[in-house]
């Protein structure tokens, strides 16, 4: 239990960033599974703009620090190929 008023404020911090960081990283994920909706309905247009929004959820989460470049790279090159190979 914290014991001092310095605690006390560190710990209400870390409540509010924790919230912050878990609802940011939950839009991370809903964007990934927007494109991959897309993409299983075989919707190139739609997947390209959902794709988009989503690098640009990806970019400023990597900004933050909340998740890893390479992490971010990877999800980027993953979809991007998918979409490449829609016909």
């Amino acid at each position: 239990m914290a014991n001092t008023a310095q605690a006390r404020k560190r710990v209400r911090q870390a409540d509010k960033a924790r919230a912050r960081n878990s609802a940011q990283k939950s839009n991370f994920r809903t964007s990934i599974k927007k494109v991959l909706k897309s993409l299983s309905e075989k919707n190139k247009e739609a997947s390209t703009t959902n794709y988009r929004e989503a690098v640009s959820v990806m970019d400023k989460l990597v900004t933050k620090g909340l998740i890893h470049k390479n992490k971010a790279a990877r999800h980027k090159s993953r979809l991007n190929k998918q979409i490449k190979n829609l016909s």
